[in-house]
């Protein structure tokens, strides 16, 4: 079991969510549980999953049209990373900020 605590040390917010590798739905049903407790959301990615959490946020405003999201505000970056060969590379990131639409 984990708690708070535990979780603290890792940096990971509760309205924070990870993209990876799992199917686009994983992430899309994820995103809409986090809406539902947080006023915002914030869909974060680098290197390849990039095209993903895009898609993550774009579902949700489109399809999802009438649960009435928005995208907030979109971070571009890149972070530097020591490839299993050693070398420093540069790895491209973005953080797409997603919130209800306010009435």
């Amino acid at each position: 079991m984990t708690t708070n605590n535990e979780n603290m040390g890792t940096g990971k917010k509760s309205n924070e969510i990870f993209i990876g590798k799992k199917p686009l739905m994983t992430y899309v049903t994820a995103t809409l549980v986090q809406l539902a407790n947080e006023p915002i959301v914030i869909i974060k990615a680098r290197g390849k999953s990039i095209p993903r959490a895009v898609d993550v946020a774009q579902i949700i405003v489109k399809r999802m049209d009438t649960l009435g999201y928005k995208i907030d505000a979109v971070k571009l970056g890149s972070e530097s990373v020591k490839s299993e060969d050693g070398r420093i590379r540069n790895v491209s990131t973005i953080e797409v900020a997603v919130s209800r639409v306010s009435s």
